[in-house]
């Protein structure tokens, strides 16, 4: 689908229809395409190249960035998590000559613009051209992980995302979607924004503290929970996580208030799990997996209620190709980003190779195994994707967190953070014990240790779609890690299932 095409169908439903409604604001398509014509004249008028914006979730966001889609620019959004460092890194890499932000503080030259009920300023910057792929629309960067995260230019292919997602969720009829996530990450842009706006649909933008987030470090699930309710939402996406922590607390309130319009949660970011989505929909909550990424234009494969298979990451998008090559790595093709920002070469393969292990089954369902790069091999040659065993242990709800460390160990460890401040060493010991239970002996974990803070950007130890950092979860438990590695025979016992070392390697 490209520009002028998603405009069309944005004019073709009802002007009066509602479009967005953020936490002071509500606007119906006709007077969100109006708001669009008019940043996008402005932005043309003062010659804007790139337009950077770091707004919070809004009204202001969803038309900041239609209107530079329809003026044929760059944009840029900023994760308000991203550092100063990060922001100038940010900036200078794609160029950016104007930055949209909120009114105060700005700069004395900044041009004051009302936009979406927002007093927002457009300051100019003195920039040199990026060297972008030609066809470049949006640059997002992918989880600010390092000081210097890496930008994915996408062009207007990524709009075909948003209308393979329009044409899978059309059975579901969803005519409310909450944005739970920041709008600068590209699922929520792409699954939450243009997709829902493609259909006709309302798309609720409130403040993030009004959905349970605070920055990107902290949830509520309370709050979230409340949210849909107030809204009447439809549909939501969530990250892992946030999914596990919504579903232990309306497990923990007993009789949990029901939640009558929600009719789908999706789900991604990270690999999720049949034992926790199945906690879910006991909670309440109707959740269904995906699979995606950036350099793809976000969503792949997603779960239906009409095509379930918990445990999966779904079927592919009607846009989507789709293999696993010899050695179990998946590669994607249909919606590709042009490019990195930066890189040598700006020509589009056609194929992308994930990085990521898995498997499709015989009904087409894709399973997710794990990164390619984060096979472990212990000391006895045994290969073991940590995602597996973190998944196993995640299905407790006594677990919030785990990574699996094993690299050259005879045994696996795992560092843990509760699922809630009240859950004790015990609890967790039993959690690892039920875990073990389900895996095989090369696969259990013999040590484990509570973490020092939670996974998460504010500790350095997560990125913001929730993927752990292992190296830096590493770092932050060295000690105690390499306490573990130098007697990890000695603390076996006897019945722990774990295999003790013996002569030659099984591969």
């Amino acid at each position: 689908m490209s520009a002028q095409r998603f405009f069309a169908r944005l004019r073709s439903h009802p002007p009066r229809e509602p479009a967005l409604h953020g936490s002071t604001a509500a606007l119906s398509y006709g007077a969100l395409l109006d708001a669009v014509d008019a940043l996008a004249e402005v932005l043309l008028q003062q010659r804007v190249r790139t337009l950077a914006t770091r707004l919070p979730n809004g009204p202001a966001w969803v038309i900041a960035d239609l209107a530079a889609l329809q003026a044929g620019l760059v944009h840029v959004p900023l994760p308000l998590f991203f550092t100063a460092g990060q922001r100038e890194f940010a900036l200078r890499a794609a160029g950016a000559d104007a930055v949209l932000e909120s009114a105060a503080p700005r700069a004395a030259t900044a041009l004051m613009l009302s936009v979406g009920g927002e007093r927002l300023a457009l300051n100019r910057r003195i920039a040199a051209v990026a060297a972008t792929p030609a066809g470049t629309r949006k640059i997002t960067f992918t989880s600010g992980t390092t000081a210097t995260p890496k930008g994915v230019c996408l062009g207007e292919a990524m709009l075909a995302v948003a209308e393979s997602l329009m044409q899978a969720l059309e059975p579901l009829a969803l005519r409310r979607h909450l944005c739970a996530l920041p709008l600068s990450l590209l699922l929520e842009n792409i699954a939450g924004v243009y997709a829902p706006l493609a259909a006709g649909a309302t798309v609720i933008v409130p403040a993030a503290e009004s959905v349970g987030l605070n920055g990107s470090s902290a949830f509520n699930p309370a709050g979230l929970d409340a949210a849909v309710g107030r809204h009447r939402a439809e549909s939501a996406i969530v990250l892992p996580q946030m999914l596990r922590t919504w579903a232990a607390w309306r497990g923990s309130i007993g009789a949990a208030p029901r939640l009558p319009t929600l009719k789908f949660v999706a789900v991604g970011g990270a690999r999720v799990g049949a034992a926790s989505l199945a906690q879910a929909r006991l909670a309440g909550l109707p959740a269904y997996e995906g699979y995606g990424l950036s350099e793809a234009g976000s969503v792949q494969t997603l779960n239906l209620p009409q095509g379930d298979r918990p445990g999966s990451a779904g079927k592919p998008l009607p846009h989507v190709r789709l293999r696993v090559d010899e050695d179990g790595q998946i590669w994607v093709a249909g919606a590709l980003m042009l490019g990195y920002l930066g890189a040598d070469s700006t020509v589009s393969p056609a194929w992308w190779a994930t990085g990521d292990l898995g498997r499709v089954d015989d009904d087409g369902f894709l399973h997710i195994d794990g990164r390619q790069r984060n096979v472990l091999i212990t000391s006895f040659g045994r290969n073991v994707s940590p995602e597996w065993v973190e998944s196993e242990l995640q299905a407790s709800p006594a677990i919030a967190q785990a990574v699996v460390f094993g690299e050259g160990r005879p045994a696996l460890a795992a560092v843990l953070w509760p699922g809630r401040v009240d859950t004790t060493d015990g609890d967790l010991a039993r959690a690892v014990a039920q875990a073990n239970a389900r895996l095989p002996d090369y696969a259990r974990i013999a040590h484990w240790l509570r973490g020092h803070a939670p996974f998460n950007t504010a500790s350095g130890m997560a990125t913001a779609n929730g993927r752990p950092r292992r190296d830096a979860i590493a770092s932050a438990h060295a000690d105690v890690l390499a306490e573990e590695a130098a007697t990890a025979i000695s603390f076996l016992p006897e019945n722990s299932g774990v295999p003790r070392p013996t002569a030659g390697v099984d591969r």
